[in-house]
Order: C-alpha cells, then sequence, then structure tokens
C-alpha cells in the first residue's frame, strides 16, 4: 500500500527545485498571499529549526524574531503558493533539529557561519 502512494506521489505531484538546506541555515522564503482578487508576493527570513518528512510529505519550520516576540512558521515543500527559496547563511549546529535554539536570547542565538558547501 505504501508502495502505491508513493509512486501516487511521485508520478503525479510536480515537484519543485529548491536549493539543499538543512537545520541551522538562514533562508529566505518567498510565498504568494491571496487577499480577495489581489495576489501579492510575501517573504519569511529566518532561521530552519527542523526539517520533518520525505518525499512530498516534507516539511521545514522557519523561525526568526519579531519584535522581542519569536514567530515560527511551518512550510511543506509542495505548497503551491511557495515561489522560492534563499539560502541567506549556512550554519554551523551539530543537531538535525535545534529547538534549544527557542531558549536563547542575545549572543547565544547567534549561530556560526559554516565555510563548507
Amino acid at each position: 500500500m505504501e508502495s502505491l502512494i508513493k509512486f501516487v506521489q511521485d508520478e503525479f505531484v510536480p515537484k519543485k527545485d529548491f536549493p539543499e538546506f538543512k537545520a541551522g541555515d538562514t533562508i529566505t522564503v518567498y510565498y504568494e498571499i491571496r487577499e480577495g482578487e489581489k495576489v501579492r508576493t510575501q517573504f519569511f527570513r529566518g532561521v530552519v529549526i527542523q526539517k520533518r518528512g520525505t518525499g512530498t510529505s516534507e516539511t521545514f519550520t522557519i523561525r526568526k524574531m519579531s519584535g522581542i516576540v519569536g514567530v515560527e512558521r511551518i512550510f511543506p515543500i509542495n505548497m503551491p503558493a511557495l515561489q522560492k527559496i534563499e539560502v541567506n547563511k549556512r550554519g554551523k549546529v551539530r543537531r538535525a533539529r535545534i529547538y534549544y535554539f527557542r531558549g536563547l536570547t542575545g549572543k547565544k542565538a547567534r549561530i556560526k557561519e559554516s565555510m563548507k558547501r
């Protein structure tokens, strides 16, 4: 049954070509917002907290600071409104899911930049 679902997802769901990124990277996600008849592009720039899932059900969580309030947003990788993803900085972290980042403030909330990749 799982192989049938995987086959249908691979055949009929269109693949978008996004750059490779992982937890700790700072990325900008551009996506469409519909307000009645108007359509505009909005962006969300922040640090990738986690990537979860595989194939068409893959999602990623981004965290940014808006003033003194932390804002997190989960994006499905195959969301139709997703236009493009830019990788701004490559972060150097040792974990795949950096939930500890939520509790850090000030200078401790910085991630070292990776020189590789």
